[in-house]
């Protein structure tokens, strides 16, 4: 339900289901394919409590929601219907080519990266227990895990021939089955073996297509516009069997002949191009890659390397570039670590730097510090370069490499994943220490520093001014529109005798609970019926949904907020279903308590016999 309610919001501000051409996801963000992006609300999207930040980038509209992406992915489509092309959608601006290239490496790669990682981990794993002695090579235990570790790999151009189709709006499985018949026992026998291979007297270069990369992406690109051009002039009654059937006696041979020698000397080239530039001067090209990547990951062009990633681990063993930039990675986590220090005990950024720094240590996951911390203080950006610099210099010194596609985390580092490997502690080290140290010291300025004093005393604050001020303590704001009830009239006992609090109660005339105050979510109930705040002044409020409601378990309800929550009044904190929760037999009435009333002098009760949300119900005095 809870995603559910917050995908609808999302579909809405991205300009409703009619303005999505496409959606995938990543790690932490939710690629949308808008027709027209004029129709976002980016500010809006901005604004939403479990949106980190939104980024229009490679012609992608970047939702960027953190870990639970997956959960929202999965709300979002089943709210939505894609496939037939939407109204206008010939009208949409074509992206320029650099943009276009990224956003189908970024689609292609997307959902093949926790594949791709877990494998990657697996791989480096074998050769651990390997090196360790407690498994041999020609085991016939080590060749069944080596099968699962290297599958992935092995049979990439089938995958990415499967993603490429799907991001350029072509036959899924069409595509999937030309980068297999690459890999087809038959060919492969065919281009090992000796003596010249021909195609109606062409000549086909031999070239062994496992784990290659390049040659499905021009081959799926050229077929996607295959299909689309016989559609228009084949017969619909035909295409079932006649397109596909084309497409595939029309691309194998022009992949082996052209396509596939074409790919392989651009693989080569641009390898060969990144290992030419840190061989011109490592220490350099290692500096200036540490810094800039945070601000590649932050448009979203970090997936570019990919393709260059997995080519240099085919042809070198090992990968220059994610052995430089995994020391950003760990500047990253260094200053989420800084700032957890820096914050005081129940502060909201230990809320927020706590979970996000154990999501980078141990699953190498960046973004949510990138946007949830670092890009909220100016001085962070220029700390997260420095420390990012500093540590990819000395990994391009050393020339460290990543020998194993896995993920930038505290796993990979224990599997020995790069190689040299002192030097790579060092390099992260470098950065982690120092993105922490300059964090703790310069990286936030006093006036940034709101987030990092504990809850309590943020909202003691306005409540001394307030009480030095006058004799009112706190201003309760209607929770709920409805009737009011006297709390006496209230038909139970415990609430009507005041011994719980006093107050008074609502009859509720919707199903949203609105914070009454500013203060802090002290309590919410296991069935989610009841939620306390505490407030100004040590006021302890308690708003209760219906009587004898706790027996309905949680069902009907649904909180949207959590304990340890800094909420503002007229925030949104409960929502209950008006309807199933009659249907059951509960009495609806809503008691608005102060459960700690004698503590105070008065509450003076102002409502009148009905209310709206957000106007003035009583004053706590002292």
């Amino acid at each position: 339900m809870k995603y559910q309610e917050e995908a609808k919001k999302i579909i809405s501000l991205v300009g409703g289901e009619e303005n999505i051409r496409s959606l995938v996801h990543c790690a932490t963000r939710l690629r949308f394919e808008l027709t027209d992006e004029g129709k976002a609300d980016k500010e809006a999207l901005t604004g939403l409590s479990y949106v980190l930040q939104v980024v229009p980038s490679g012609g992608q509209y970047q939702v960027v929601i953190g870990p639970a992406v997956a959960d929202y992915f999965k709300a979002i489509m089943s709210l939505i219907h894609l496939g037939a092309p939407k109204a206008g959608e010939g009208e949409i601006k074509k992206a320029n080519p650099l943009s276009a290239a990224l956003k189908i490496i970024s689609g292609a790669f997307s959902p093949l990266i926790p594949l791709l990682a877990g494998s990657g981990m697996m791989k480096a794993v074998l050769t651990v227990l390997v090196q360790a002695g407690l498994l041999a090579e020609s085991s016939s235990t080590y060749l069944i895990l080596a099968a699962a570790s290297n599958a992935a790999f092995y049979f990439l151009p089938v995958f990415l021939g499967l993603t490429i189709a799907k991001q350029l709006g072509a036959n899924t499985y069409v595509g999937g089955a030309i980068g297999a018949a690459l890999l087809e026992p038959n060919f492969t026998g065919l281009m090992a073996a000796e003596g010249a291979v021909t195609f109606l007297g062409i000549g086909v270069t031999p070239i062994d297509y496992a784990s290659t990369i390049f040659p499905i992406f021009i081959a799926a690109m050229i077929y996607s516009v295959l299909e689309k051009g016989l559609k228009k002039i084949v017969k619909q009654e035909l295409q079932l069997f006649l397109v596909p059937m084309i497409c595939l006696m029309v691309m194998i041979p022009f992949t082996v002949i052209v396509f596939g020698p074409f790919g392989t000397i651009v693989a080569n080239s641009v390898s060969s191009a990144v290992m030419t530039l840190f061989g011109f001067n490592r220490l350099i090209a290692g500096a200036v890659l540490g810094a800039a990547y945070p601000y590649l990951t932050m448009l979203g062009l970090h997936w570019g390397f990919s393709p260059i990633t997995l080519q240099n681990l085919e042809l070198y063993g090992g990968d220059i570039i994610e052995g430089v930039t995994v020391c950003s990675v760990f500047a990253q986590t260094g200053i989420t670590a800084g700032l957890y220090l820096k914050g005081k005990k129940h502060s909201k950024i230990r809320e927020v730097a706590g979970p996000t720094l154990i999501t980078g240590v141990f699953a190498g996951i960046t973004e949510p510090i990138l946007y949830g911390l670092i890009m909220g203080h100016k001085r962070l950006m220029v700390v997260v370069a420095l420390a990012g610099a500093l540590g990819g210099a000395i990994a391009g010194l050393f020339q460290v490499m990543l020998t194993a596609f896995v993920f930038h985390n505290i796993f990979s580092t224990v599997t020995m994943a790069y190689s040299p490997f002192l030097p790579y502690l060092v390099g992260i080290a470098v950065s982690f220490v120092c993105g922490a140290v300059m964090t703790y010291l310069w990286g936030v300025p006093a006036g940034e520093r709101a987030d990092f004093e504990p809850a309590s005393e943020a909202a003691a604050e306005p409540a001394a001014a307030k009480a030095a001020a006058g004799e009112t303590v706190l201003e309760m704001r209607a929770p709920l529109s409805g009737e009011v009830v006297p709390l006496e009239q209230v038909e139970d006992e415990v609430f009507a005798s005041g011994v719980t609090g006093l107050g008074l109660a609502i009859r509720p005339a919707d199903g949203v609970v609105l914070s009454p105050c500013d203060g802090e979510i002290s309590m919410i109930a296991d069935s989610l019926h009841a939620i306390g705040i505490a407030a100004a002044g040590g006021a302890e409020v308690l708003i209760h949904v219906g009587l004898n409601t706790t027996m309905l378990g949680g069902k009907g309800f649904e909180a949207l907020v959590k304990e340890g929550d800094i909420v503002k009044t007229g925030q949104a904190l409960l929502k209950f279903d008006v309807d199933f929760i009659k249907s059951k037999g509960y009495p609806l009435i809503t008691p608005v308590l102060i459960v700690n009333a004698e503590d105070f002098g008065e509450l003076e009760l102002v409502a009148k016999a009905s209310v709206k949300t957000g106007e003035l119900i009583y004053n706590v005095k002292q």
